[in-house]
């Protein structure tokens, strides 16, 4: 088992607030968030009915990556609440897009692909996206009682060909330490399973939830384990960010990073590399570039697949194959995410 060094636990200061507190602060009034950000209230449309059905949620320090004053800042944009978002959405455009109503197995439980399962620990994040395909998710009917829990457990140990558990939400690392371990300790005990994949935006949004005891938990674990973040734009990596990855790396886990193609925070090619490059610096390498999925309120972040591919296009003459993502678009009821590669003339 991989142990974190005495170097890398030193880079946590003692001085930093408690994650915990970072987090019950955040921003969750739009007129305290454009104060914050020092932009005039009348600066876009946004969306009242939006807020409501999906509420603001902006921790301090994602805030203060942001450039003070303007209205396109690519980080603001994936965190304001606009008018459009009440538009009436394309054709296409649903509330459960990847259709994980039906794949809800059992409370807790969402099992699409072979080989391995996805377990909904909390419907709480960090941040509120406005393109999360999860934003109309029946959390509700998976808060998880105690007995729930066993079940969602049993339903893992009852299927030997689950190898890899995931966990996401909400976000996993939105639990305390106390669940959150006592969840990986009823995972190590199911023997069939060999990786734990931990999915999550934590690492960027808040970096102080990277202590060390978290981090010496995981390099204790039995099981290989991947922590896959989510970055879509080089300014969320800044050196906080960069050394709460550092500390997971030296803690023995794999580290990915998906990326959402959204339009106008990084649909540009250099925008692309940018992030790779950034990435790589930060100890993750890219794993996924998704299309959005197609649910409601998230239309204007909408890329077509003919500029997604031209952008992959020109990120691959730019970079070494190890920096270039998959581009994918997950499809309900498939089993993998689908690539998506050029059409060949016929």
């Amino acid at each position: 088992m991989n142990q974190p060094s005495q170097s890398t636990i030193s880079l946590v200061s003692h001085d930093e607030p408690s994650w915990q507190g970072i987090l019950s602060s955040a921003i969750r009034d739009i007129d305290a968030l454009f104060q914050y950000l020092e932009l005039p209230i009348d600066t876009v449309a946004t969306g009242d009915a939006c807020i409501r059905d999906f509420p603001i949620r902006v921790p301090r320090p994602y805030l203060d990556r942001i450039e003070k004053g303007n209205p396109n800042d690519p980080l603001l944009r994936q965190v304001l609440p606009l008018a459009e978002e009440e538009q009436l959405p394309p054709a296409g455009f649903v509330h459960d897009p990847l259709g994980e109503q039906a794949a809800n197995k059992v409370p807790g439980i969402v099992h699409k692909y072979q080989g391995r399962v996805l377990l909904i620990t909390n419907g709480s994040c960090a941040v509120h996206c406005r393109y999360c395909f999860r934003r109309h998710f029946p959390y509700e009917d998976n808060r998880l009682s105690t007995q729930e829990w066993e079940q969602a457990l049993d339903y893992i140990r009852q299927r030997q060909e689950i190898n890899e558990v995931i966990l996401s939400g909400g976000d996993p690392l939105s639990n305390n330490d106390q669940r959150l371990f006592k969840l990986i300790d009823a995972i190590e005990g199911i023997p069939h399973v060999t990786r734990l994949r931990i999915h999550t935006r934590l690492p960027i949004v808040i970096p102080q939830r990277i202590t060390p005891s978290l981090a010496q938990r995981l390099a204790d674990s039995r099981l290989a384990i991947v922590t896959v973040i989510h970055a879509n734009h080089a300014n969320e990596i800044d050196d906080k960010v960069q050394h709460s990855l550092l500390l997971l790396k030296q803690a023995g886990v794999h580290l990915l990073n998906q990326t959402v193609l959204l339009k106008g925070v990084n649909d540009s090619a250099q925008g692309l590399i940018d992030l790779s490059e950034r990435l790589f610096e930060a100890h993750t390498l890219p794993y996924y570039l998704h299309l959005l999925d197609p649910v409601v309120g998230a239309h204007h972040f909408d890329v077509s697949e003919s500029l997604a591919l031209a952008l992959m296009d020109d990120i691959r003459n730019r970079l070494p194959g190890f920096l270039v993502p998959k581009l994918v678009r997950e499809v309900a009821g498939e089993g993998s995410k689908t690539p998506i590669f050029p059409r060949l003339s016929p």
